[in-house]
C-alpha cells in the first residue's frame, strides 16, 4: 500500500468531521455572533486581547500543536504499527479531541474566560476545585519538564553525525525566530502595521533565518558535565520571561509565524505522501510481544498518542489563553475544533515518517526529532531542497512546536498558581512563574537512569506518565463540561461519552504504570521512584476528585442544575 491512499483516506475523515460534526457542535452550543466575548469585554492589552480569526487560529494551533503530535505518533507507530495509530489519530480527533477542545473554549468564554477548573468549582464543590487546580498545575510541570528536555536535545552538538550535525545551527535559527517574532509584535501593535504587510515581510524572513542558522551555529559549553543541561536552563529562563510579558510582544506574533512553519510542513507532508510515490514499508500491526516495548496496545496506545488525537493540555490552552483572545463566538469552530483537526494532520505526517522506513531500520532507534526531520527532508526533496537545509527546517519546526507549548504552559502554570494562592499583581506573577519553573529546573539537573542502568534523556523516563495524566486531564475537563451542559439543559451526552472513554483508558494506563513500582516495593526496591511515585500520587489525587464529583452527581439531595457558588 502507498502513502497516497492512506493520506487521502485520513484527509477525507478529517474534512468530513469538520463539516458535519463541527456544524453539529456549533448548533449544540448555540454560537452567536452578537455575544460579547471576554476578550472584547475586558480588553486590557496584556492578557485579554481580541485577535482576528487568522491570527488566533495560528496562535492557538501553534500552541497546541507542539512536539506531542510528532513524538507520540512516532513512538506509538514504532511500538504498535501504523494502522492502530492512524485510526486513533483520525477518529479520535474527530469524535473526542475536537469535542474536548471546542467545548473547553466555549465553556471558558461563557464563564468569563475562567479556567476549566472553574467548572468544577461551580458545579461540584470548592474542595474538588482546589484539588483539580493542583492536578492541572502538576500536569503542566510534566509538560514543561518533558518539552524542555526535548528542545534541548534538538540543540545539542552531535559530532558523531559528522556533516549532518545540525543541532547548533537549529539553536541559532530558533533564537533568531523568537527575536523576529518580538519585532513583528512591535510592528503590529505599536507601529500599526496591517496583518497583510507583516505577513509579507516577516514570513519570508523565517525561512531566511533557517539558512542563516547553519552559517552561524550556536554551541554552549558543557554545564555540570552536559551541554544539554545548559540548554535546559537557558530554555527555562526564556519561559520565565515569556510568561510575564504581554501577549502581543511574543506569544501572538510567534504563534502566527510558527503557524506558517506548520503550514510549510503540511505542504511538504502532503507533497511527500501524495506525490512522492513512497511505499509503506513498516508493518501495519505489531503485537505486544513482537515490538521493542512489551506492553499491551490497549490502553497504552491511547495515552502514548495524546496530542494529535485528544490532549488535556489543549483544554488548558483553550480556556487559558485562547478564550481571552476569541473575538467572536462563531470563530470557535475554526479555532477550537478546526485547530484540533489540523494538529491531527501534523500527527499523520509524523506517523508517515515511520511508515516509509523498513522494520528494524537503524534510524528507528534515533530520537523522534531525528526521525521526523529526516523523514520530512525526504518529502521536501520533491521541491529541490537540499538534505541539510531540509533537515534544519524539520528540526526547527520540531523546536518551534515545543517553544509554542513551553511558553504557553508556563503562562498557564502562572495563572493556575496565582488562582490557587490568590496572589495578584506583578509580584504575584513573578512569584507564580518562579514556583512553576522551580521543580522543572531541579528535575533537569538530576541524572536519570533507564531500565538497563544507562543514562537516558529525562523526557523518555517521564513520557508514559506524561501521556496518561495529560489524557486524564482531558477526561476531567469533559466531565466538568458535561455537568455545565446538564445544568443548561443542553445535549450533555455529547461531552459525556468521550469523558467515559477517556476515564477508562487513562485510569487503566496509570494502574499499569504504577503496578511495577508497587511490586518493586514488596521486593525491597527503592520506594521513591520518580515515575512510580508521581504516578501514584496523581492517581490518588484524581481518584479523590472523581469521587467528590460522582458524590455530587449521584446525591439525590444535590441537583446538578444547582450551581455551587461557595
Amino acid at each position: 500500500m502507498s502513502l497516497l491512499l492512506v493520506t487521502l483516506i485520513a484527509i477525507s475523515i478529517l474534512l468530513l468531521g469538520y463539516h458535519f460534526y463541527g456544524n453539529f457542535l456549533s448548533r449544540v452550543f448555540d454560537l452567536k455572533k452578537e455575544t460579547v466575548t471576554p476578550a472584547c469585554k475586558y480588553n486590557d492589552g496584556v492578557d485579554f486581547v481580541p485577535a482576528s480569526r487568522p491570527i488566533l487560529i495560528g496562535q492557538h494551533f501553534a500552541a497546541i500543536a507542539a512536539v506531542g503530535p510528532i513524538a507520540g505518533p512516532i513512538l506509538a507507530g514504532i511500538a504498535y504499527g501504523w494502522v492502530p495509530s492512524l485510526l486513533w489519530i483520525s477518529l479520535g480527533a474527530v469524535l473526542i479531541g475536537g469535542v474536548h477542545d471546542f467545548s473547553a473554549l466555549i465553556a471558558s468564554v461563557r464563564h468569563d474566560s475562567k479556567s476549566v477548573a472553574e467548572l468544577i468549582r461551580l458545579y461540584v464543590s470548592p474542595k474538588a476545585y482546589y484539588l483539580f487546580l493542583l492536578f492541572i498545575w502538576c500536569s503542566l510541570l510534566y509538560v514543561i519538564v518533558v518539552f524542555t528536555d526535548l528542545t534541548a536535545g534538538a540543540f545539542i552538538s552531535r559530532p558523531e553525525l559528522g556533516a549532518e550535525n545540525f543541532g547548533p545551527g537549529v539553536a541559532t535559527s530558533s533564537f533568531l525566530y523568537l527575536l523576529l517574532a518580538c519585532v513583528m509584535g512591535v510592528c503590529l501593535y505599536k507601529k500599526n502595521w496591517s496583518v497583510t504587510k507583516s505577513t509579507l515581510i516577516f514570513v519570508p524572513l523565517v525561512f531566511v533565518i533557517i539558512f542563516l542558522g547553519q552559517k552561524i551555529p550556536l554551541e554552549l559549553p558543557p554545564l555540570l558535565g552536559s551541554q544539554q543541561k545548559g540548554w535546559d536552563l537557558l530554555i527555562l529562563a526564556y519561559c520565565f520571561v515569556a510568561s510575564i510579558i504581554p501577549l502581543w510582544i511574543l506569544l501572538q506574533p510567534r504563534g502566527f509565524l510558527g503557524a506558517f512553519i506548520l503550514y510549510a510542513t503540511f505542504i511538504a507532508g502532503v507533497a511527500g505522501t501524495l506525490f512522492g510515490g513512497y511505499p509503506i514499508q513498516y508493518p501495519a500491526f505489531i503485537s505486544a510481544t513482537e515490538g521493542a516495548v512489551k506492553i499491551p496496545l490497549f490502553p497504552l496506545l491511547f495515552t502514548t498518542i495524546a496530542c494529535g488525537a485528544c490532549s488535556g493540555f489543549h483544554g488548558l490552552v483553550s480556556s487559558g489563553t485562547t478564550s481571552k483572545q476569541l473575538r467572536s463566538e462563531p470563530d470557535a469552530k475554526a479555532v477550537g475544533y478546526g485547530g484540533m483537526l489540523l494538529e491531527s494532520f501534523v500527527a499523520i505526517v509524523a506517523l508517515s515518517t515511520v511508515m516509509i522506513l523498513p522494520y528494524k531500520d537503524t534510524m528507528l532507534s534515533s530520537g523522534p526529532d531525528e526521525i521526523y526531520a529526516r523523514g520530512l527532508a525526504h518529502f521536501m526533496a520533491l521541491f529541490g531542497i537540499s538534505f541539510p537545509a531540509a533537515v534544519t527546517f524539520g528540526k526547527l519546526a520540531f523546536a518551534t512546536f515545543i517553544y509554542d507549548t513551553l511558553d504557553v504552559a508556563t503562562r498557564l502554570g502562572r495563572y493556575i498558581f496565582q488562582e490557587l494562592m490568590n496572589i495578584k499583581g506583578k509580584s504575584g506573577a513573578l512569584l507564580a512563574t518562579f514556583a512553576t519553573l522551580a521543580i522543572p529546573g531541579i528535575s533537569i539537573l538530576i541524572e536519570v537512569k533507564g531500565p538497563t542502568g544507562a543514562s537516558i534523556p529525562l523526557w523518555k523516563l517521564f513520557w508514559p506518565v506524561f501521556g496518561a495524566t495529560n489524557q486524564l486531564l482531558a477526561a476531567f475537563t469533559l466531565l466538568g463540561i458535561t455537568l455545565w451542559m446538564k445544568k443548561e439543559k443542553r445535549r450533555w451526552w455529547v461531552p459525556a461519552l468521550p469523558a467515559c472513554f477517556m476515564f477508562i483508558i487513562t485510569l487503566s494506563s496509570i494502574l499499569l504504570i504504577v503496578k511495577p513500582w508497587i511490586y518493586g516495593i514488596f521486593k525491597g526496591e527503592k520506594i521513591l521512584h520518580p515515575v512510580g511515585t508521581t504516578a501514584f500520587l496523581l492517581l490518588v489525587l484524581a481518584s479523590i476528585i472523581l469521587f467528590e464529583t460522582l458524590s455530587k452527581v449521584l446525591n439525590p439531595n444535590n441537583s446538578v442544575g444547582s450551581v455551587n457558588r461557595e
